[in-house]
């Protein structure tokens, strides 16, 4: 009989390592804001931070009714996929609320978006190729920044001051760069709390239209005025209509947590935007879009109650702020939104005082990461409708002893 001889082990061989990450996943950091709300989520700490809305303010009882109402009554439609575009009753109140403050929209100029930072992500993908140039404001929303970074995007800062960015800078860049688009929060900018006049407004659009660039304009805050006449958007300025993409949301004024923005954009635009959207989410969920259609019967008068008290908690930070920060210091007071920006003296570098400070537990957010360009690092962001009118004051004291310590 013949013995098979068994066959020797195959030799051991280490798996192969698994493929890198894309080049832009390394290329681009996580949020500084994020990062500092991680660290200092200990409850005694009074947190100028965050741009979180004032969770008590917000309409629970109407928004909760909404929803039972929207089960109750359409069931079948709320819990079932949707187009992308948007639910009709949703898309219909906003383009209304928009007409009525003088940009004559249609629900069919509308996309709805998972949050408007969303929209910020598809204009990324339908407009940017790898290498094109972006014009930002300086400082800049920093997860705009995020965005325009994750595609691939040159980053260019235009020059500005305190009322916003310089048209006459923007067209020399426009110029000089080529860039596809500029990217602008012109109402209560994040982080500034600057409002760009409507001189200037129509400058940009200009400078836009000689220049062939977009217009990404982003809007947020624009609800929020405490003082001053409202401004015109400048998507409604002769030469802006063709080129401006509008971005709103409900996070602000609502409440952040339903996911809801939005983005006006002219047709062929808001067609690739619609494209992008299919292939990252499908669609907002339908049941948030239904139940925030019919909170806008009762929006407008949930907001002025939001900003009498937000204007409150504005006034205690700016009457508090002389006795915090040190001799030498600046900031403006925003006639709305949710942001002051202060700078002090150059010899203060706000992101290496911060661990110092928030040993005070009280926190803010340094400035340089708002930079596209060369930072500012004296500079920092303090936002001010979270906390009340006491909790204000107590966190300035124990800022300004965190600054006296450093």
């Amino acid at each position: 009989m013949t013995v098979t001889e068994p066959a020797p082990p195959a030799p051991h061989h280490a798996p192969a390592a698994v493929p890198p990450l894309a080049a832009r996943a390394g290329s681009v950091g996580g949020s500084p804001v994020r990062d500092i709300l991680a660290v200092t989520a200990r409850p005694e700490v009074i947190n100028f931070a965050g741009g979180l809305p004032a969770p008590e303010l917000f309409d629970r009882e109407g928004i909760a009714a909404a929803f039972r109402d929207v089960l109750a009554e359409t069931p079948e439609r709320a819990l079932q996929y949707s187009t992308t575009e948007g639910e009709p009753s949703l898309r219909t109140g906003i383009a209304a609320r928009m007409s009525a403050g003088g940009l004559a929209t249609d629900a069919d100029d509308l996309l709805i978006t998972t949050g408007s930072q969303q929209g910020l992500s598809l204009l990324a993908t339908a407009l940017l190729d790898p290498g094109d140039t972006v014009l930002v404001e300086d400082p800049c929303y920093l997860a705009a920044l995020q965005a325009f970074g994750l595609a691939g995007a040159r980053v260019v800062a235009v020059p500005g001051d305190a009322a916003g960015v310089d048209p006459q800078a923007l067209e020399e860049l426009v110029a000089r760069e080529r860039p596809k688009l500029f990217y602008t929060v012109p109402t209560f900018q994040n982080p500034t709390g600057r409002t760009l006049p409507a001189e200037r407004r129509a400058a940009v659009a200009e400078v836009a239209a000689r220049g062939g660039v977009w217009i990404v304009e982003d809007d947020p805050y624009g609800e929020l005025r405490y003082e001053g006449e409202r401004v015109p958007w400048i998507a409604s300025y002769p030469g802006a209509q063709d080129r401006t993409v509008l971005l709103g949301s409900f996070s602000k004024v609502m409440a952040p947590g339903l996911r809801l923005g939005w983005l006006r954009a002219p047709a062929a635009l808001r067609r690739a935007c619609v494209v992008a959207k299919q292939a990252a989410d499908l669609h907002t969920p339908t049941l948030n879009q239904l139940a925030a259609a019919r909170c806008l019967t009762g929006l407008d008068a949930h907001v002025a109650r939001v900003r009498d008290v937000y204007r409150e908690r504005r006034d205690a930070m700016v009457a508090g702020l002389p006795g915090a920060l040190p001799e030498g210091s600046t900031w403006a007071r925003p006639e709305g939104g949710m942001f002051l920006w202060a700078r002090l003296p150059e010899v203060y570098d706000t992101t290496a005082l911060l661990p110092k400070v928030v040993r005070q537990d009280v926190a803010y957010v340094p400035g340089a990461p708002f930079y596209a360009g060369e930072p500012d690092r004296s500079t920092l962001r303090l936002c001010f409708v979270t906390q009340t009118p006491e909790e204000i004051g107590e966190g300035l004291r124990r800022l300004g002893e965190g600054l006296r310590q450093a």
